[in-house]
């Protein structure tokens, strides 16, 4: 049941105290039929983040991902006890990466941090973050250190998946690193600058490089609700990231067909050489089917690659826009 009655107070951000410049940190935070984590997200992070005022002001900016309970009106509420809580109306699901950028597009922070309503990644790292960021750090991670909560099949692919990942891919990514990180203003606003389609963010931000720290923690459970990740939208979202990231699978069948060419050519020199001198045998059944499968195989796997390939290459040369925005609110932007 949705509990609307604990509200953060609102506050003002005052001047700035000695020599310290005051800074605006922001919070993108896409959500998802979230609506019972809302209330306890925004008063854990005015509890986080209220001892750091005056230096530091933060904004939460709630991306909307097509919510079809009662996540709108539970933000909408939350904005009108605390001025620091907006919302970006999403006009359908257009998933967590294409969020995030709507989230970058309405930053308006010194500092931006995506993380996740669920509090599965603790608030409490938020002032490290921000310590580091002020020591001269562009990007700040949050690296997990420990998946003893995760089952063995979890465990077993998000490693798989790391692995194959950085084996193939041209700008290796953080093991254990998720969204949840801090990056400067200069960094998001080249991430902004960037128009792939197909939004591997993990992927970009390890892109665009810069000088990174890391900050570590264990990850708790959920607040609340369900995760929307089931395995099969895993798969597709890992694939989504090697596929957008790398052409190494591309090359490596240039090389597997040079390899089977050559082993082809050196089978067919050999059944000539023994047709030839000890005239034609009886014909292998076996063989012959274990030839045609295997290189038939081979052959529709690789064009299953290339039509991975080239259906990003059809949403790209398309160029719709990552989202649509259906309306914006808080902080005078009401539309």
């Amino acid at each position: 049941m949705l509990n609307l009655a604990a509200v953060a107070v609102e506050t003002d951000i005052a001047a700035p105290a000695g020599e310290t410049a005051p800074v605006l940190v922001s919070l993108i935070v896409p959500v998802l039929d979230e609506q019972d984590c809302i209330v306890a997200f925004v008063t854990r992070i005015g509890t986080v983040m209220g001892p750091l005022a005056p230096a530091v002001g933060y904004e939460i900016v709630f991306v909307n991902d097509g919510s079809t309970d009662s996540t709108e009106f539970a933000v909408r509420t939350m904005m009108q006890a605390d001025r620091r809580v907006r919302l970006v109306n999403l006009s359908r699901r257009f998933g967590k990466e294409a969020a995030l950028s709507a989230g970058f597009d309405h930053a308006r922070g010194d500092a931006v941090i995506p993380i996740d309503v669920d509090m599965q990644d603790p608030p409490e790292l938020i002032p490290q973050m921000i310590d580091k960021w002020r020591a001269g750090a562009r990007v700040v991670n949050a690296r997990r250190i420990d998946r003893s909560r995760d089952g063995w099949l979890k465990k077993l692919s998000a490693g798989a998946f790391y692995r194959t990942f950085n084996l193939l891919a041209d700008h290796p990514i953080p093991q254990d690193v998720g969204d949840y990180r801090l990056m400067d203003r200069q960094v998001v606003d080249i991430v902004r600058t960037l128009g792939e389609r197909a939004r591997f963010n993990k992927a970009l931000f390890s892109w665009v490089g810069f000088e990174t720290d890391e900050v570590t923690f264990e990850r708790p459970e959920r607040a609340a609700g369900e995760s929307a990740w089931t395995y099969w939208k895993l798969w597709n979202f890992a694939l989504d990231g090697i596929f957008a990231s790398s052409t190494t699978p591309l090359r490596v069948w240039t090389y597997i067909g040079s390899l089977m060419s050559l082993a082809a050519f050196a089978y067919a020199a050999f059944i000539f050489a023994v047709a030839l001198i000890g005239g034609i045998d009886t014909p292998g059944y076996a063989s012959t089917v274990i030839l045609i499968l295997l290189f038939g195989g081979l052959n529709l796997f690789a064009i299953g690659i290339l039509g991975e390939y080239v259906g990003r290459i059809y949403a790209e040369v398309r160029k719709r826009p990552l989202y649509v925005v259906r309306s914006v609110h808080g902080a005078g932007e009401d539309n």
